[in-house]
């Protein structure tokens, strides 16, 4: 990276975060804009690095970004931890269970297809998997072992990615952005020019570029926070994630006896109430897969919108001179920081960015993708 270029990153989830430490570590002078940093999203997720439980046939590009990134995320836990700031990170791997007879099917087929790709992933019966995590019922049918898929405590990280950010001489401006030209960036206190702007504002990005207007949509996601009792069965070991008569369920361990559940998901706009509808299901599903879960006291309720795209790859590039995406994430923000972070600071050092990233062009199937692509 050539001199010390002035970067505005918008957006303050754990995308527009990893962005800004990774930039201000290398020498970057850093302002982040968010009227309220790690409170979207990325504070209301499970916190699991998981392509391989999500992969499904026809997501290959996703699933390729996915795994570059798992691979990028001990070095990039471990920077943070040399500087410092301990992300959470759990190396205990993923068990997916399945619950009936239909979803042990379905388990059956990702197997198979990750049996294809050459992932390690065992298919087992279900009392297999007991002997794995003895607190999962006796009505699970089949499961999946995938040590490969990890974990993070996502509000520890977001806490650890301030810290480090502003140890590194990052600065926060605590205004909303209302319109991004070129590399100028206009929030209430008036416009700043920068070398460059970053835009990693979640399921808002859409309303700040006219390029990725219509093609950036809110997601609606609940998680519930539970905690353990005295009596009470400690939570997994591992993260559970789970079919339940065909709707996904995950189970996701916390130190000090804590459980986050998760998986719902809404096309409902911005909207972030916690519905009765979205708490019931979350705590039958797990109840049925793990059943001690019923002593546990329930702590929190949360709603937030993720950032959706039509092919569920990430926007990553170039969408205006100086303006770059990096946007779109849906359910794996977290999963996809370091590399999201590692092609920011490609892009700005002339660098060719990591595999992957090229299939998450942001022009891709918009008004001007034929153009662009015949620029490069």
């Amino acid at each position: 990276m050539k001199g010390n270029p002035g970067l505005a990153v918008v957006g303050a989830g754990v995308i527009g975060l990893a962005i800004a430490w990774k930039a201000s570590a290398a020498g970057c002078r850093v302002t982040v804009f968010d009227p309220a940093p790690a409170r979207g999203a990325s504070w209301v997720a499970g916190g699991m690095l998981a392509p391989v439980t999500e992969a499904w046939p026809g997501d290959e590009p996703v699933l390729e970004l996915g795994e570059e990134s798992l691979r990028r995320w001990p070095a990039f836990a471990a920077d943070l931890a040399r500087e410092g700031f301990d992300p959470g990170l759990s190396l205990n791997g993923t068990v997916v269970a399945a619950f009936d007879h239909a979803d042990a099917e379905q388990l059956g087929t990702l197997a198979e297809y990750l049996r294809e790709l050459g992932r390690e992933a065992t298919f087992v019966s279900g009392r297999a998997l007991r002997r794995e995590e003895p607190g999962l019922s006796a009505s699970v049918r089949a499961g999946l072992l995938v040590p490969g898929d990890l974990a993070v405590d996502n509000r520890k990280l977001l806490g650890a990615l301030i810290d480090a950010t502003r140890a590194n001489g990052g600065t926060f401006v605590t205004e909303p952005v209302s319109e991004l030209t070129s590399s100028r960036v206009r929030a209430a206190g008036g416009e700043r020019a920068f070398d460059a702007v970053v835009l990693a504002a979640g399921a808002w990005s859409g309303g700040l570029s006219a390029a990725l207007a219509g093609r950036v949509r809110p997601l609606k996601g609940e998680i519930l926070r539970m905690r353990t009792r005295r009596g009470a069965l400690p939570p997994p070991s591992r993260t559970v994630r789970a079919f339940v008569e065909g709707r996904p369920v995950y189970l996701v361990p916390r130190a000090g006896g804590e459980l986050v559940l998760g998986a719902t998901q809404y096309e409902a706009g911005f909207d972030t109430a916690v519905t009765a509808r979205g708490v019931r299901e979350l705590l039958e599903g797990a109840e049925r897969i793990f059943p001690g879960i019923a002593e546990y006291e329930l702590v929190e309720t949360a709603a937030a919108p993720r950032a959706a795209s039509a092919d569920n790859l990430p926007y990553l590039g170039e969408l205006t001179d100086g303006v770059f995406a990096a946007t779109g994430h849906h359910r794996n923000g977290l999963l996809l920081a370091p590399v999201t972070a590692d092609a920011v600071l490609a892009w700005l050092g002339g660098e060719s960015p990591p595999k992957g990233t090229a299939a998450a062009d942001p022009l891709r199937g918009s008004a001007t993708d034929t153009t662009h692509r015949e620029k490069v």
